[in-house]
């Protein structure tokens, strides 16, 4: 039996693992990313934009209002998720990842699951995140933790609207 743990990011060590786990899912994105969607340097996965990204996580998701939790699986970081505040009392996760090598031991629904605890305990009433259609495993997990789709910000660009959903739920 596998020993999981789920904790909250602490140190530098902690903060590389979690880099490394990103440019996993970079990888593992562009992999699987269907080949009739835009492209380009302004890509929100674009990989130089991305890699800038990743330099200020530790600042996009500063305690006590933000967070990066990761997932290990015998003492191996396999998964991590990322979240800080978007709005008072509203928090907007991203970058949810599990590699291959953690698959298979519900490490998504923990992540989550240890995720919505904190945000909860940091003081959130909702929460929202957005992620590409392609990305269908995913959706179910965030349909049985109760998340519910939400309307596309106005601003949201047109030629996305139809390639990327947004789902909400309620903390506590």
């Amino acid at each position: 039996m596998a020993e999981i743990t789920v904790r909250l990011a602490n140190g530098e060590d902690d903060i590389e693992a979690a880099r490394a786990l990103c440019r996993e899912w970079l990888d593992w994105h562009w992999e699987n990313y269907p080949s009739e969607w835009p492209r380009g340097d302004d890509h929100p996965m674009n990989p130089v934009g991305f890699e800038t990204i990743l330099t200020k996580l530790p600042d996009l998701h500063k305690r006590p209002l933000g967070g990066i939790l990761i997932a290990w699986v015998d003492g191996k970081p396999t998964g991590c998720v990322m979240y800080g505040e978007a709005r008072p009392g509203i928090a907007e996760f991203n970058r949810m990842f599990v590699s291959a090598g953690g698959r298979g031991h519900r490490l998504g629904r923990k992540l989550l699951d240890h995720m919505l605890k904190q945000m909860t305990a940091d003081g959130y009433s909702r929460v929202f995140f957005s992620s590409a259609s392609f990305l269908t495993h995913a959706r179910a997990m965030y349909e049985d933790a109760g998340f519910v789709p939400m309307p596309h910000p106005e601003s949201f660009p047109e030629e996305w609207r139809d390639k990327v959903y947004f789902m909400e739920r309620a903390l506590a």
